[in-house]
């Protein structure tokens, strides 16, 4: 066990393995600690958009193509309308969970972190961590420890602006996908978040605000996507997870920073969070080598916004069913409003086009 460290990161999910590359990168000592023995699996959709590629290679982590499933766009299905767009530039990547945490571990011990696995943190002091019944001093602690972070209310960070929770339930099925795109399948109070993560294989999420919406709602529901599983078979049993939507007013106290989940979160259907965190990890790693803190909290709002907008208006669509049928065919009847709404999305565009592509979104909503 390191006898002191720069940086002391609690959480060992993409999050923390992130902040730590980006510190390492900075040059400072970092130690990582996490009661889970890697490779941390965790329920979600495993879409990565071309955002998120870019972030990872900024850390140093490439993806191949063998990793999991070029992906070339989002699809929108309810049972009337479809409505496509491909992603501008560059394509994303369905990557199975578990594979893109052993890439970014790989990397992270590349660079030099160092490890305590299985060895849950029991609290903080005023001069480092509490493990195994000892100290370990450190400059910086970063809590990365998910939605329920511990560290946040050790830090007394608790106090959020607003909490929204749904419930999500994934399985992979084994077959051919049918798409090379992220598909979202929409019907009142729920969606199934389709990706494609292998040549074989494709992941499916259901999200709603019922905590017994599970793959058997599937017939009910989504009838064009069971259709589709039919021909092939389930390779992993359902794991469900809570995805919250919350902001908190500080991310920072003193010494300690929390980053992913831990320091607020979107809506897992907006596919932003492992972006989001990835970003987050260097812009937290320059606040570090400043040594200033308040830096990061100015980061961590401007990179929230587009996450949040969006998220806002997917929560939108699903609360409104109406609203939902309208704006579907509004942009199937202008799928280039889409299109710049997916460029908004993964962000290959500026603040002005989001505003504008907003108000010509809303004209046609009028006009349909």
């Amino acid at each position: 066990m390191s006898a002191t460290t720069d940086v002391f990161i609690i959480g060992g999910g993409p999050a923390g393995l992130a902040a730590a590359i980006a510190a390492r990168n900075r040059g400072f000592t970092v130690t990582l600690a996490d009661g889970a023995d890697p490779p941390i699996d965790k329920p979600c959709g495993e879409g990565l958009m071309p955002d998120s590629l870019v972030a990872l290679r900024a850390l140093g982590i490439k993806l191949r193509e063998v990793d999991g499933h070029v992906l070339r766009g989002i699809h929108f299905r309810d049972r009337e309308t479809f409505v496509a767009a491909r992603f501008p530039g560059a394509p994303g990547m369905g990557v199975r969970r578990s594979v893109l945490h052993q890439k970014m571990l790989e990397q992270a011990r590349n660079v030099g972190v160092s490890f305590l696995w299985k060895t849950p943190v029991a609290g903080l002091c005023s001069d480092g961590v509490i493990v195994a019944g000892k100290m370990i001093p450190a400059r910086w602690i970063i809590g990365a420890d998910g939605i329920a972070s511990r560290v946040r209310r050790w830090a007394g960070l608790r106090t959020h602006r607003r909490r929204q929770s749904r419930y999500a339930f994934r399985r992979h099925y084994r077959l051919q996908p049918w798409s090379d795109s992220a598909e979202i399948y929409w019907s009142n109070g729920a969606q199934a978040y389709v990706t494609p993560v292998a040549s074989d294989a494709v992941c499916v999420v259901l999200i709603s605000r019922d905590p017994d919406f599970r793959s058997a709602s599937l017939r009910t529901q989504f009838p064009e996507l069971a259709r589709h599983l039919q021909s092939g078979s389930a390779l992993t049993t359902e794991r469900g997870a809570l995805t919250i939507t919350q902001r908190l007013d500080h991310v920072y106290r003193d010494r300690i920073a929390l980053i992913g989940d831990a320091s607020g979160s979107v809506d897992a259907i907006t596919g932003e969070g492992l972006c989001l965190s990835f970003l987050q990890a260097m812009a937290l790693a320059e606040a570090l080598q400043a040594g200033d803190l308040s830096r990061y909290q100015r980061a961590h709002r401007r990179l929230a916004r587009r996450p949040v907008w969006m998220s806002k208006l997917m929560l939108l669509l699903d609360k409104h069913p109406a609203l939902r049928r309208r704006a579907m065919h509004a942009l199937s009847a202008h799928p280039d409003i889409f299109s710049r709404l997916l460029a908004v999305h993964v962000g290959a565009t500026s603040p002005a086009h989001l505003v504008t592509t907003g108000a010509l979104l809303a004209w046609r909503f009028v006009e349909t």
